[in-house]
């Protein structure tokens, strides 16, 4: 899994395990970390603390511009350990089972990442049908 999407996987999960009342103060606390380091990586850059405050509200809407600016920021070994660290303290088997180890190289055309994916793809030219 390349930083960007590590750091954004974890918020995303912690601002979700924040949503239970069965988050643990450890998962509170790492969340809130991250989102801390994140805001202070991305200060200075207008806008990027909405942004950062929007995605806990509204991951799925905001995603694209965290991802941005964390992209144009750049990322540095602390705020990949904290993403880590989330990521394992929110779901240990996952993490144990390398759920959230993803690398994907030269031409990942119709990679599906995810639980419970359902997918529908075509690559090229729509397939032929027989005539009745």
């Amino acid at each position: 899994m390349d930083p960007v999407t590590l750091v954004v996987t974890a918020l995303t999960a912690g601002a979700a395990a924040g949503l239970q009342s069965t988050a643990t103060s450890v998962i509170s606390d790492l969340y809130a970390s991250l989102r801390d380091r994140v805001r202070q990586r991305l200060s200075g850059r207008p806008g990027s603390e909405v942004v950062v405050d929007r995605h806990a509200a509204d991951p799925q809407t905001w995603e694209q511009p965290l991802r941005a600016e964390l992209a144009a920021a750049g990322l540095d070994e602390e705020l990949e350990e904290l993403a880590q660290r989330l990521l394992s303290a929110a779901d240990p088997e996952g993490t144990r089972a390398g759920k959230y180890s993803v690398v994907v190289g030269g031409n990942a055309q119709g990679t599906v990442i995810g639980d419970g994916s359902t997918v529908h793809m075509t690559f090229g030219s729509a397939p032929e049908r027989d005539q009745p």
